[in-house]
């Protein structure tokens, strides 16, 4: 009899664990209604929605987005946002939270490069093909990020002024509030060029030229860091989704969408 019931305490453990474990899922399915947080530069709004899908897909865990400037959801994380994941464009907005202490440090991970491009309507063709071009007297408007708080505009600076431009175009700078505006600007005329990210030329759907690149060596090298937020009440998933964007599979999602790997 004794024995017999130590039979069944044991399957019963078996089946508790291979309950638990058999499925990727089960965390899930505990919970659910768990959800994270991912705040991500505006950048990455097409390649992280795909991410975004197949993690949802694989865990059952719904992923909400928070695009935006990085330096402005890099201010919202101090401030308390409740954030799991940060995403930034740009490294010096993530080594301002991990100076605070706002990001598990052993989370971080580079998982993205970019490079940094001239852009032109696509139509009418114009007289833009080099950087030096934009001094040029029917160049009225040049837009870029606003250095402040958008990364692509911290890099198009230090591109500008390595290049001699930026005092000499001081007067034709048209600061935008991320990527996608500074593209909007160009695509609707009212500026006849922009800096942006390479990735970033997609989301113009054919509307704009690419003119000139940036020498690599007039900025530095444009590493997307990721990470999961100190403060996350989700912590295994959110990790989940650093993983995910680090996997073969999310480095594929990526490139697609113009990226460089960070490897």
């Amino acid at each position: 009899m004794v024995q017999r019931v130590i039979q069944k305490l044991i399957i019963g453990v078996i089946f508790a664990f291979v309950s638990i474990h058999a499925s990727p899922n089960a965390c899930a399915m505990e919970s659910p209604g768990a959800e994270i947080l991912v705040s991500a530069a505006m950048s990455l709004k097409n390649a992280f929605g795909e991410i975004g899908a197949l993690y949802e897909k694989r865990t059952g865990v719904r992923v909400r987005f928070n695009m935006g400037a990085s330096g402005l959801l890099q201010k919202q994380i101090e401030t308390g946002a409740p954030v799991d994941v940060f995403a930034s464009a740009g490294e010096n907005q993530m080594d301002v939270l991990q100076a605070k202490g706002l990001i598990l440090v052993e989370t971080r991970r580079n998982f993205a490069r970019n490079s940094l491009v001239l852009v032109v309507p696509a139509w009418p063709p114009s007289r833009i093909h080099a950087f030096a071009d934009l001094t040029r007297a029917e160049v009225t408007r040049v837009a870029i990020g606003n250095p402040k708080t958008v990364p692509a505009g911290q890099y198009a600076r230090e591109a500008l002024m390595s290049l001699k431009l930026w005092d000499r175009l001081q007067s034709r700078l048209v600061l935008a509030e991320n990527v996608r505006q500074v593209l909007d600007y160009v695509v609707r005329g009212e500026a006849e060029a922009g800096i942006v990210y390479a990735s970033d030329i997609a989301a113009a759907h054919g509307q704009i030229s690419v003119a000139a690149r940036a020498p690599a060596s007039s900025h530095g090298p444009v590493f997307y860091p990721i990470a999961v937020v100190r403060d996350t009440s989700s912590r295994d998933n959110a990790k989940r989704f650093v993983d995910l964007t680090l996997s073969r599979e999310g480095q594929a999602i990526l490139v697609k969408y113009g990226f460089l790997s960070a490897r």
